[in-house]
């Protein structure tokens, strides 16, 4: 296995996405995940269609997955939790994303398993943290975006509705501050010798990942009436004679750019668009005129003109178009491999790329328990010792 993270074994306790996810950009930079599964495996490989007969796969459960190592066991057994506590022993980071105070009642708690093993980075993933007065609440991506502002951030124009991002961004955006924060522990430990414990909640994420642009008018204690809402202007969809553009005018070189690729010699003398702040206390009038434009020439012709004229700008692809796009394919973004019992499946490719330490996708998504004889024996296990776990239903193997 290549890439920066080779050497280093993850103990993966996590399921559905917020999690699976986060562990599996560490397996695609040469970790050895371990995802511990229950019995009955993973419930993403079933909450969305199979994709395969025997219905252990889901397309979500292959792209939060790809490159892990499948354990099965019962962890609330007697031989599950010694299975769990020999791997972790060895393990360098453990991830989980159960409701809190669950980890705790299995014995597997940040405190008690960091002071056997003050080299283990533990992983807490949660949707809320472990504090206040939503904590027992039940937390799925859309409970994250009504709290976070996204739901409002995308509020209709003319009826203030606020409505849901159509993806569980919060899940994922969880999943990419969670790698980001163990590859920071691991640097960490290698300076001190210590390991550490990592609460992620997925609120305090989206929080921070809104605020920039998206929570401007509140930045300034004191002078949040004052400021603009970012939210206040049209998106920057534009529709040409045949499909859909995006473009924009933020500098002075930009929009003058645009006044010239419209052809009329008269727009770039409004003064309403004459300088970047006028442009933004004007946004709503300038995009509304830049669509009317747009409007009367198909995607490609304003596409060229506005290349020309060195103005940002790009097609609005479907998503049945992405994997073919001219950019995607030069790129060599998308990967296919063979997924055993489904087929051959398209991945995108690790989106850091490493000169040395090449960053590559591991292989395909397990099946439940495909790699418990071999992990089992690794920590010592002997042949007769796993068949009778497998007897007692507390650990699964692939058949």
């Amino acid at each position: 296995m290549s890439g920066p993270l080779q050497g280093v074994r993850v103990v993966d306790l996590t399921a559905v996405v917020s999690g699976p996810f986060a562990t599996m950009f560490l397996a695609d930079q040469g970790a050895d995940v371990i995802k511990i599964e229950p019995i009955t495996g993973d419930s993403a490989r079933r909450s969305r269609a199979a994709i395969d007969k025997a219905g252990e796969f889901s397309a979500m459960f292959i792209s939060s997955n790809r490159g892990k190592r499948s354990l099965s066991i019962d962890v609330k057994s007697d031989a599950g939790r010694e299975v769990l506590a020999k791997l972790v022993g060895q393990a360098d980071v453990l991830v989980q994303n159960f409701r809190p105070g669950t980890m705790e009642r299995l014995g597997l708690g940040a405190e008690e398993l960091r002071k056997r093993h003050p080299r283990l980075i533990y992983v807490s993933i949660s949707g809320v943290g472990d504090t206040g007065p939503y904590v027992k609440k039940r937390v799925y991506d859309p409970i994250i975006q009504g709290l976070s502002g996204f739901a409002d951030i995308q509020s209709q124009p003319v009826t203030n509705r606020p409505q849901m991002i159509r993806t569980i961004v919060c899940d994922k955006t969880t999943s990419v501050y969670t790698a980001q924060a163990v590859a920071a522990a691991l640097y960490a430990r290698e300076k001190t010798g210590q390991g550490d414990h990592i609460q992620v909640a997925m609120l305090d994420v989206m929080v921070s990942y809104l605020w920039p642009e998206g929570m401007m008018q509140y930045t300034v204690v004191g002078r949040e009436a004052a400021a603009a809402d970012p939210n206040d202007r049209p998106d920057l969809v534009f529709k040409t004679s045949d499909g859909y553009i995006t473009a924009g005018t933020i500098s002075d070189s930009e929009w003058q750019g645009f006044c010239r690729a419209s052809g009329d010699p008269e727009l770039v003398k409004d003064p309403r668009f004459a300088t970047p702040a006028a442009r933004s206390v004007n946004a709503t009038a300038r995009i509304h005129r830049m669509a009317e434009y747009i409007a009367q020439h198909t995607t490609a012709e304003w596409l060229e003109r506005l290349d020309a004229a060195d103005v940002p700008c790009a097609p609005i692809l479907r998503r049945s178009e992405i994997v073919q796009n001219e950019q995607v394919v030069a790129r060599g973004i998308i990967a296919e491999f063979e997924q055993p019992s489904v087929g051959r499946v398209r991945q995108p490719k690790p989106a850091a790329r490493f000169e040395l330490n090449e960053a590559v996708i591991g292989g395909p998504a397990p099946r439940v328990g495909q790699h418990s004889k071999d992990i089992l024996r690794e920590l010592g296990y002997s042949d007769a010792d796993i068949e009778t776990m497998i007897g007692d239903r507390s650990v699964r193997v692939a058949t």
